[in-house]
């Protein structure tokens, strides 16, 4: 395959494409778009659409929460629907890769919804639900499969499908499959595809890694940029609270307490992290769930569901959630750990002010994370402004005033930190509590939990989410 050969940079959007109408969609999926509030093209499904309708290979380079999902999938289903033939058992027309279950989850609700009333079979196959099921469905042949990749292989070495006949292949957050480790994966995918094919290949940034993977497997492609990869989302808030490592509960705790009935994304590097914190806001009264690479499909299914509907007010999530997760009522993203991996604070914050809403993103950062926090800003071309505390000297502790204490508000109707046994819960120490002087954790204060100062240390990277 040959890599921009011809390639046509696209970064200004042509008046005459404003309208669904006018880029050579099927009528059957027009008419789904109005009840889903499509009503107007956003930049990269205005210049990707008609590209991919005409059949090019394209290289799309924005942001998370630009609009990708309908940017590949109805120029996309619209040629499907053009072919009119069935699929043959176990073939897989089109195929859409997918770096997690979430995303892979959303893809194929949004298609579903695309296609209402179309003959098209759309089908999701992830990891942590029964293979078996899969393989039955499988067997009747799909015309559009979403999977992630770990699954997809399982099923292959099963031979519940062949890719024999796949003619389009699709890989949405093409960069966090190559974080994550999926790229001999994809690559083992991509032999099993034949090469006459139509490839999307979407990205948030463009590391020489991805450079080389789209150079393997897009033809002569189209590049569509809409936004340099690392720019957030105008719309975001932004803010960093310099804190210690120790007082990062008590802080989030405040800055929750001043927005009830808000939803609220928590990001935590760990998956262990994930659990504590969420023990600790479970104690102090928050409505708070978690989801992770421990949690089985049917728990993390749930827990989003709950989010999704206001029926849980804070969700704690490692990155496992930080792409492609589409909750337009999220109203603030807190980043309780900063990332490793610049460019994954863009995507974190990305889960708010989506679908037109504003949002507000805040930063926690401790003073071993300084180094973390130049890189994110320098990934963005831009600071990301202060709004608490004091920047960090080194590795040394925030540039308070002796006694000086956080600022904020102390969060209303938790446990007062102050007071011994105020709002003690029944039973002694809140759940997940340990006492003074153990290892790690909050440290017990009469009945009230108030987070422990960890070792300084720096904090290890992430497990797998």
């Amino acid at each position: 395959m040959t890599y921009f050969g011809a390639q046509s940079r696209v970064t200004q959007k042509d008046d005459t494409l404003d309208n669904f109408d006018n880029l050579g969609l099927a009528p059957q999926l027009l008419q789904n778009l109005p009840a889903m509030g499509l009503l107007k093209p956003t930049p990269i499904q205005a210049q990707g659409i008609p590209h991919i309708v005409a059949g090019r290979d394209l290289l799309g380079l924005a942001q998370t929460g630009t609009g990708k999902t309908a940017a590949f999938g109805l120029p996309m289903l619209t040629r499907i629907l053009a072919h009119g033939k069935r699929p043959a058992p176990k073939t897989v027309r089109a195929l859409i890769l997918a770096p997690t279950r979430e995303l892979a989850t959303q893809i194929s609700d949004n298609l579903t919804a695309y296609a209402a009333g179309a003959p098209v079979r759309i089908f999701r196959v992830v990891g942590g639900a029964s293979i078996n099921v899969q393989s039955e469905r499988l067997a009747r042949g799909v015309d559009v499969l979403i999977a992630t990749p770990g699954r997809l292989l399982d099923l292959l070495d099963r031979r519940a499908l062949t890719l024999e006949e796949t003619k389009f292949l699709v890989l949405d957050e093409a960069d966090q499959m190559l974080d994550i480790g999926f790229i001999h994966a994809l690559r083992k995918i991509a032999r099993l595809i034949p090469a006459d094919r139509q490839t999307m290949l979407f990205s948030a940034t463009m590391p020489k890694l991805m450079e080389e993977l789209a150079a393997s497997y897009l033809n002569n492609p189209v590049k569509v940029q809409v936004a340099p990869p690392g720019k957030a989302v105008e719309k975001i808030e932004q803010g960093v609270h310099f804190t210690t490592q120790g007082e990062k509960a008590t802080l989030l705790a405040e800055y929750l307490a001043k927005h009830p009935k808000e939803l609220a994304l928590v990001f935590n590097r760990t998956k262990h992290g994930s659990d504590k914190l969420t023990k600790l806001l479970t104690a102090w009264g928050f409505n708070v769930t978690a989801i992770h690479g421990n949690k089985s499909q049917g728990q993390r299914e749930r827990a989003l569901a709950s989010f999704r509907a206001g029926e849980i007010e804070v969700l704690v999530a490692t990155d496992v959630a930080a792409r492609g997760l589409d909750i337009p009522q999220v109203a603030h993203v807190y980043n309780f750990d900063l990332p490793n991996v610049p460019e994954n604070y863009v995507h974190r914050i990305g889960r708010t002010a989506r679908a037109g809403r504003d949002g507000k993103a805040v930063a926690f950062c401790a003073p071993l994370e300084m180094g973390d926090l130049r890189a994110i800003e320098k990934a963005m071309k831009s600071d990301i402004p202060v709004v608490g505390g004091t920047p960090h000297v080194n590795t040394g502790e925030p540039g308070r005033k002796p006694g000086q204490k956080p600022s904020g508000a102390r969060p209303q109707g938790r446990p007062n930190l102050s007071k011994p046994n105020a709002n003690k819960p029944a039973g002694g120490k809140p759940q997940g509590q340990k006492s003074h002087g153990q290892k790690s954790g909050a440290k017990a204060d009469g009945g009230n939990a108030r987070p422990a100062r960890r070792p300084s240390r720096r904090p290890r990277r992430e497990q797998a989410a």
